[in-house]
Formats: C-alpha cells, structure tokens, sequence
C-alpha cells in the first residue's frame, strides 16, 4: 500500500519528474514521435519507480482514476465541439464566415485584424476553445487562401483567442484562479491588466509587422474561392445563426456542455430545412465521422473536410493519457515534493514570482492539465507568497501567466493537443508564434523584480 512507501526526498522527486519530462520531451520534440507513445512510456518508468518504492497496483489505480476524473468534462466538451465543427461547416456557418470575412478584412492587415476579432470573441464566450473551433477555423481557413504560413495564423487565432479568455469574467480559468487564491473575480481580472495590456499590445505590433511583410493572395485567388464557396455551400444570413445562438448562451452565462449541445441540435435543424433530402443516416454520419467537402477544389476540400466526434478521438486518447499520467504524480506526491521546499525558501518578491511561474510552468509540462496548472502552485505558494509580503492578488497573476496561457503551448497538454489537432497544425510549429502566451510570462517576471504593479500585503496599523 502507499503508506508503505518512505518519505519522498526532494532529490529523488526531481530526477524522476526530470525524467519523465526527458522522456516525452525528447519523443515529441526529438524524434516527432506522437505524444501518446512517450506518455504511455513516461507512465510505465513512474510506475517501475512506485513499485520499486514498494507501492501497490491499487495505489496506482486510483492515482490513475483521479487523474482522469479531472478531464471528465473537458473531454466531453472537445466531443461537442466536434460535432459542432462538422456541423457548421455542413450548414454554411464556416463558409459563410470566410465569405464576410474576405469582404471585410484587408489582406495587408490579416494577422493583426485575426488577433483581435478573436480576441474581442474571446471576451464575449470566456472560452479561446471555443473562439479557435469556430469563427478560428474561418480565419485559418481563409489564410491559406492567401498562402500564409499556417503557423502563423495559427499563432494569431490562438493568441487572440487567449487574451480573449482572460479578459473574459466567463471564463472558467479566471474564476479558478481568483476561488484558488481567495479574492472576487474582478478584482483578480483587474490586476491581470498588468501583463495583458503589454503582452496584448506587443503581441498587436508584432503581427502588424508580420502580416504587412507577409505575402497575400491576388485578388484573383480570394475571389476564386469566395466563388466555390458560394456554389457549394448556403452562404446567408441565417448560416450565421449558430455562431449568434454562441453569443446568446453566453450573455445569458448557460454552462459550455448546454451551449453546445444546443448549438449542435440548432445547427442540424438548420440543415435539415436547407437540405430536406440529406437523410437521418447522413446527418448522423457528418455529426459522428465529420463533414467530406466535394468543391472539386483540392485545397478548399482539404480546408474543409473535418470536424466529427471521431476526429476528436485522438485527442481524447492522449488527454486521458496525459492526465492518468499527471494522477499518479500527484498521488505520489512527486509534484509536492519539489514545489514545496522550493516555496519555503523564497526571501523576495522577484524570486517569488519567479519560483512562482516555474512552479506554474512546470505542472504544465508535467502533468498537462490547466486547472492543475493553477491548483497545485496555488496551494503550494500561497503562504509563502503572503510571509513574502506578496497579496493573493499577485499570486494569482502568476497562476495564469504561468499556467492557463501556458498550456496551450504544451505538445501533450490539453490545450495543446486540442488546438494543434482542430487546426491541423503542430504545437511546436505553432508555438514561436503564440506572442501573447510566451510574452505574459515575461511580463509578470519584469513586475516582480521591477515592483511595478505588484500587490503587496497592507501592513497593519500600529497601535497608538
């Protein structure tokens, strides 16, 4: 059983995470192998270790099961958004918001006008999930169009669709973080301010330099493929419904799995009015195995021939992987046992922050769950934060720009592995060009040793 196990030393925790992490990293980064192999790896050596240290196959059953009870709604969700995917694309949505889009957006200016309609997208659903598998996907979909860096693009959906998500009181990393660390949502959205503002402005310049140096299509191009889209696809207002039936659920904060269940339901009665003759069998077959475009164009095809609930399969498979892996070393107490002493032994606010956001960084590659990204240091720091003299408020800053943002950088994290499997881009491909989430960190580090915008305790008053 686990209580026959001895004491967990510091040393011996690091070179097992140590080695984990080397293990994945080296596999995925190395080799380009697909994550699921070096997860499953990476599980077997913690495991070899748990035995070695006289543990029982139940411990690690239950270790396993916790890890994964975590993602439970996260892996339903990535489901539903799936189907939605297919959907939408059936029923025009997609299509439709390429056709507004290129009406719209001046190819000069794409990456900067992307980041930040998914950002303004962002703040309205509280979720960058769902702002890249939705109006994102438009947006990628019409960058290829005209022969942008895939990586690119993807990097300013995503980035947009971060910031989004952190200005957003629906988001459910923000209120994670404020309940974690004990403060009212507004006043921990608030001083986020202080690395979003920056971040989010550097982040706007780079991708306005990028994207007036970039080659765009000729006119020609847009127009051919507005042109194929227009004939094989219902481009109306009413295709619009869906993404508007979005907006409505989260002005009126209904929970992401009744949104979306909703939308999909919405979205094939839609295309059964459009297309009275598709057939139950059909309708069935895009919801489960995903929408095949036939535009006769091989690139359009290409773009447009995805979502289902099976696409999403591999996701999930490696979610669930990654988070088993993440419960067996939580229930070791691997994690512990290297961010704790680390936390004691903090005298400053810089080397609080710093230690802080490494703390936060670290579960990410570890263990690859955001909420955990975000608990484990939470708890781990708190008091250590509060004897430095640092406010929960600054504690909180650091878990988001150190684990939410972050998190969708990771190969074998959730958010990695979602965005990189929805836009078809890899995460190492796409990551260089993530400004937002790579710039936070940074911003929250330059706080901490610079004092600017750092919340200190208030010290009592001395009593006369």
């Amino acid at each position: 059983m686990q209580n026959k196990m001895k004491k967990l030393g510091f040393t011996e925790a690091l070179i097992v995470l140590i080695i984990v992490l080397a293990v994945m990293g080296i596999g995925v980064i190395g080799f380009g192998l697909s994550p699921q192999v070096p997860v499953m790896l990476a599980m077997s050596l913690v495991m070899v270790w748990a035995k070695w240290r006289h543990s029982d196959w139940a411990t690690v059953n239950v270790g396993i099961a916790e890890g994964i009870e975590k993602g439970i709604i996260p892996i339903f969700i990535f489901i539903l958004i799936g189907a939605m995917i297919s959907t939408w694309i059936a029923a025009g949505t997609i299509p439709t918001l390429m056709v507004v889009g290129f009406k719209l957006i001046s190819v000069r200016w794409f990456l900067p006008s992307v980041f930040i309609v998914c950002a303004l997208v962002g703040a309205a659903v509280g979720s960058a999930f769902t702002v890249v598998s939705t109006v994102g996907l438009a947006f990628f979909g019409m960058g290829m169009t005209m022969n942008l860096n895939p990586a690119m693009v993807a990097g300013a959906i995503i980035s947009g669709g971060i910031m989004g998500d952190k200005l957003s009181p629906l988001s459910e990393t923000n209120n994670l973080a404020a309940a974690v660390v004990d403060i009212d949502l507004f006043t921990h959205m608030r001083n986020l301010y202080w690395s979003i503002v920056p971040a989010g402005g550097i982040t706007l310049v780079i991708f306005s330099f990028l994207g007036r140096t970039s080659n765009g299509a000729s006119l020609s191009q847009i127009q051919r493929t507005v042109s194929i889209l227009n004939h094989n696809f219902s481009i109306s207002i009413w295709a619009l419904l869906p993404i508007i039936l979005v907006f409505a659920c989260a002005g009126l904060k209904i929970p992401a799995i009744p949104t979306m269940l909703l939308n999909v339901f919405v979205t094939t009665g839609l295309l059964l009015v459009e297309q009275p003759r598709l057939g139950l069998n059909h309708l069935a077959t895009i919801i489960t195995d995903g929408f095949v475009a036939h535009t006769g164009n091989a690139g359009v095809d290409k773009l447009l021939s995805r979502g289902g609930i099976v696409s999403m399969m591999p996701t999930v498979a490696l979610i669930v992987l990654t988070l088993s892996l993440g419960g067996l070393l939580v229930k070791f107490g691997l994690i512990e046992a290297v961010m704790t002493p680390i936390a004691q032994h903090l005298n400053n606010s810089g080397k609080l922050i710093l230690a802080g956001l490494v703390a936060c960084i670290g579960v990410n590659l570890f263990v690859g769950e955001q909420f955990l990204s975000i608990i484990l240091p939470g708890r781990a720091f708190k008091q250590a934060f509060n004897q430095g003299g640092l406010s929960d408020e600054a504690l909180g800053r650091v878990l988001e720009d150190g684990g939410t943002v972050i998190n969708y950088l990771v190969p074998w994290g959730v958010g990695g592995v979602f965005l990189a499997n929805t836009l078809g881009v890899p995460t190492i491909e796409y990551l260089p060009f993530v400004f937002f989430s790579l710039l936070c960190p940074v911003m929250s580090l330059l706080s901490g040793f610079a004092g600017v915008g750092l919340q200190h305790l208030k010290a009592p008053a001395k009593s006369l």
